[in-house]
């Protein structure tokens, strides 16, 4: 017995907050069906039945508390959700041949869900995602965990922050605490402390008494102490509806405007929707209740910011050899077992993946509070090595042949802008300037599994970091070459200009840069990972 996509009363109870009493109501009413009674799995000892719902009742009752909220009716929402499962079913008993015509008009019909007429206006529906966030008419935004802005609709702008926050490029600058105690907003909004305490509310689980003063870059002493004393009234708005918060926006000619104010926690960060409390929209319920799809609609929108970064280009080498001795079968097979052998790895080191041409791989490992990012891409190329090690000695035996296989790769470091961009079927991550092309040069400089970085991150490491790593340049002298450590060469005095890929690298041919060999075991000395 499968009940994956069931959930218990139990489980329901626990994850609303409402009452048996109120679970047997909703049922009792027709705005959630009858539980499925099975056999308890394992996990429920001593219980004889047990009654399953649909997962999708969560959604239902997320509903409920909005609409509630609104001011609606027990009998009015009921009322919606039985006028939508009795338009779903005509629907179903539509016949089969429908002409263009009629389907263009069905289409524009339920994409306009402000249109008195519409369906998604005036009942709750559990079909697909009828509005995007690009729709929501009433203020919106999305705070990442640094408390930055990366999405903002234009209501918000100018109902909260009276002014233009999407043409600010430093994310720094778009912290969601340094914009709410900004004084041209304080002048505007009569009750701004209230603003601000709903948002230390909904954010407490990253805050503390403690890191107030490093809230923000440049954070005043007069702000910290204002902070402070919210801070400490957090408690009396916390509770249950931490996530259904009631404000008032006061503006400074005694315009008031009321809202709920309804917030999601994803990985990526908290949206806040400011809901009306004199309207209802079922359609933007309806959009708020499906979580993976606002994410998905987030992302697809993130502001570009400016952030430090880094990158990590690697290639594989030989690769239109290597497809030329293969069928084309058998290549795309290796292909996709390189990505599926690599990409562990690379979710182990937070590494972001961006669209890179070719048989290569493009990852992003972006600076935030306590990441290590730098350590991290240079841990994620070394251990990604040892993976192609296994990789190749498994493609070896298995052919026969002699061919190695290796990723060559370039890391460097810098500030960029960084962006997402949709193509046909998802969303890619891409940053923009020198800091990408740079490591795709060293990737191409690379040979036999090198890892090539620039001086630059390498000085931006901690003393204890740089002691984690051996790396260097190999020097000739009249012996031959020779490994320096913690050393730097220009490419213009590795590679000879004679070499037909030095004018391809000719572009940063004074960059100093040295190769990463392997890591370093502190307690033990060298932990050694291959070097080439």
């Amino acid at each position: 017995m499968n009940n994956g996509n069931l959930i218990t009363s139990k489980e329901i109870i626990e994850k609303t907050g409402i009452s048996r009493a109120t679970l047997n109501n909703y049922i009792k009413m027709g705005i959630l069906p009858k539980p499925i009674v099975r056999r308890p799995g394992p996990e429920q000892k001593g219980v004889k039945q047990i009654g399953y719902f649909p997962a999708s009742v969560l959604e239902r009752i997320l509903k409920v508390k909005l609409l509630k909220q609104q001011g609606n009716s027990m009998d009015d929402i009921a009322g919606m959700f039985q006028e939508a499962e009795s338009e779903e079913i005509s629907e179903e008993a539509e016949p089969e041949e429908i002409s263009e015509e009629v389907k263009s008009e069905l289409i524009v019909e339920k994409r306009l869900p402000g249109d008195p007429r519409s369906p998604a206006h005036r009942r709750v529906s559990d079909s697909d995602l009828q509005v995007t966030i690009s729709d929501i008419n009433s203020p919106a935004f999305l705070v990442n965990h640094n408390f930055e802005i990366e999405w903002i609709n234009q209501p918000a702008e100018e109902l909260i922050f009276n002014r233009n926050i999407r043409t600010i490029v430093d994310v720094e600058s778009r912290n969601i605490f340094r914009l709410l105690l900004n004084e041209e907003l304080r002048r505007d909004v009569r009750n701004w402390k209230e603003v601000v305490l709903l948002h230390l509310t909904v954010l407490q689980n990253r805050i503390n008494a403690n890191n107030l003063n490093s809230i923000y870059d440049g954070v005043t002493d007069d702000e910290v102490k204002i902070l402070a004393d919210l801070y400490e009234q957090k408690s009396s708005a916390a509770g249950e509806n931490i996530y259904n918060l009631p404000v008032s926006l006061i503006k400074s000619d005694g315009n008031r405007s009321s809202f709920w104010v309804h917030s999601m926690s994803f990985r990526e960060g908290t949206f806040f929707v400011y809901v009306p409390t004199d309207s209802v929209n079922t359609a933007l319920l309806d959009m708020l209740s499906q979580r993976g799809r606002v994410i998905n609609d987030l992302l697809k929108n993130k502001l570009p910011s400016l952030v430090s970064l880094c990158v990590l280009i690697a290639d594989l080498q030989n690769s239109v050899k290597i497809s030329a001795e293969l069928l084309p079968a058998q290549y795309f097979e290796l292909i996709n077992e390189l990505w599926q052998s690599v990409r562990p790895t690379f979710e182990k080191y937070n590494g972001i993946y961006g669209k890179h041409a070719g048989d290569g791989m493009l990852y992003y490992f972006l600076d935030k509070p306590e990441s290590k990012y730098l350590r991290n891409a240079v841990n994620c190329a070394l251990e990604i090595r040892e993976v192609m090690k296994e990789l190749s000695s498994k493609w070896r035996l298995r052919k026969g042949w002699n061919n190695e296989l290796f990723l060559n790769t370039g890391i460097n470091e810098g500030q960029e802008f960084f962006g997402t961009i949709q193509s046909a079927n998802n969303i890619e991550f891409t940053a923009l300037g020198d800091t990408i092309n740079i490591a795709g040069r060293l990737s191409d400089f690379a040979q036999n599994g090198q890892i090539w970085t620039t001086k630059n991150l390498i000085s931006r490491l901690s003393q204890e970091e740089r002691n984690m790593i051996r790396f260097g340049v190999h020097h000739e002298n009249r012996n031959g070459k020779i490994f320096i450590r913690d050393s730097f060469s220009r490419i213009s005095d590795i590679m000879k200009k004679d070499n037909p890929h030095f004018s391809h690298l000719s572009a940063i041919a004074g960059l100093p840069i040295t190769e990463i060999k392997e890591k370093v075991d502190q307690s033990t000395g060298i932990q050694d990972f291959g070097s080439n």
